[in-house]
């Protein structure tokens, strides 16, 4: 079972750490190019595309629940139906972004708010990559397919594949034809449908030929089929909107309290940041592991992967929290030589350490739930966890002040694994009733 869990979490992970990679080749680039300016464009802009793929995270997520599922079946009509559902719905999203995309770019630089001079840069470079939205989340989908049919090393590979074309193109464009930002954009923009052709060419030549035929066109948008799918991606696009909300608040409760504390606050969420690459792979054993299991009704062996990932999720909180305990400071002064910023961290640094072990069971938990498609659990704890980290912070704000930021924050973390824990042993509990 542990090799079945690190041949999924291994290719998750060396995935995850590429993709921060395509945003920061576009900064440093813009970095070289003799004005701030661009490089703030660039943090608008991707900023703005985050946080509007974010919210598409449903087609991954839900694709990958599902397919898990319907492989366990071994029901490989759904499966093969699935993926195409999912990436008709992903274009009609994204043909939705193109349409609206004057209203969504003014809406969204009007709330991030930059200097005269960055907005211009900033639209430029949005008015370019928003064609990059049909790529983008069809690459959802295809990546929530490919997890759910146990497969993490095409998203690995494709994922590597992008940042390679970033690099090579976006360096092409600026420095051989001499453009500014649009050079930069345009560098992403052929990276994303680099990755698009490439991932459907590696799907048709593995299962094309297999699964093509079964695809059901007729039945592909069915009342009963959509509305499965759109109740599922519901719950889970409602908790994202939870979770966005906690993590911009945060973003914005640190700037309240000033330049030094914003400094600080965006370090140590590096801390959270690391340790979420390493877990979403082993969330994404859970999805594929446990949905397939799930599926095929073999309740023994789902609960032995569920014991197993908690061992790996364990194993991983304890190892990061003491490297955080003995090296962190050693991490901080690689970002930063502000010593300023460095000694104003001590004192918020222990709340950082705890990450690990209050975040730990969430990011497990996520991946079982989404694999079995529990969404409503899932919302659940985020909703309960998201109230508590609002009602927590403005209780002791006034009293802690960014103290209550990171304790509210670690509340929240760990609220949802155990709001989880407690559904999924009501769960259990109904499943054995039913057995007896």
């Amino acid at each position: 079972m542990n090799k079945k869990i690190l041949q999924i979490a291994l290719p998750s992970i060396v995935s995850n750490i590429t993709v921060p990679l395509l945003g920061l080749v576009d900064t440093a680039i813009s970095g070289h190019m003799g004005s701030p300016v661009y490089i703030g464009a660039v943090a608008v802009g991707s900023m703005i595309f985050n946080v509007m793929y974010w919210l598409c995270g449903f087609l991954r997520m839900g694709t990958s629940g599902m397919t898990s599922q319907s492989l366990g079946q071994r029901d490989l009509d759904t499966v093969a139906s699935l993926l195409a559902r999912s990436m008709t719905v992903a274009l009609a999203i994204a043909l939705a972004i193109i349409i609206l995309q004057i209203p969504i770019g003014h809406l969204a630089l009007r709330l991030v708010d930059p200097t005269d001079d960055i907005r211009s840069a900033a639209w430029t470079y949005f008015r370019i990559c928003v064609w990059g939205a049909p790529a983008m989340l069809c690459l959802y989908s295809l990546t929530g397919w490919y997890i759910g049919m146990q497969n993490t090393r095409l998203p690995m590979f494709i994922s590597i594949m992008q940042n390679v074309v970033n690099i090579m193109a976006s360096m092409t464009f600026v420095y051989v034809l001499g453009m500014n930002i649009e050079g930069v954009a345009l560098g992403t923009l052929t990276a994303q449908y680099a990755g698009l052709i490439v991932s459907l060419a590696l799907w048709t030549r593995t299962y094309g030929q297999r699964l093509f035929p079964r695809i059901h066109w007729r039945k592909l948008l069915n009342t009963a089929s959509m509305s499965r799918f759109f109740s599922v991606n519901r719950d889970i696009f409602l908790r994202t909107l939870f979770i966005v909300s906690v993590n911009f608040y945060f973003l914005s409760a640190g700037a309240s309290q000033g330049t030094i504390v914003l400094a600080v606050n965006t370090l140590l969420m590096q801390l959270f940041t690391l340790f979420s690459y390493v877990m979403d792979g082993f969330a994404y054993a859970g999805e594929a592991l446990c949905g397939r299991l799930h599926g095929a009704g073999n309740q023994r062996e789902f609960n032995r992967t569920v014991k197993h990932l908690f061992g790996w999720g364990t194993a991983l909180a304890i190892a990061y929290t003491l490297a955080y305990a003995l090296g962190g400071n050693t991490f901080l002064a690689l970002l930063t030589n502000d010593t300023t910023v460095i000694e104003a961290s001590a004192t918020y640094f222990p709340w950082a350490v705890l990450i690990p072990l209050c975040g730990m069971a969430a990011f497990i938990w996520d991946g079982v739930f989404i694999g079995i498609t529990a969404t409503r659990g899932m919302l659940i704890s985020s909703a309960v966890s998201t109230i508590l980290f609002f009602a927590l912070y403005l209780l002791l704000r006034p009293y802690l002040h960014n103290h209550a930021l990171w304790l509210a924050f670690l509340v929240y973390l760990a609220m949802r694994g155990i709001v989880q824990s407690i559904i999924m042993r009501k769960e259990q509990i109904l499943h054995k009733n039913k057995g007896l």
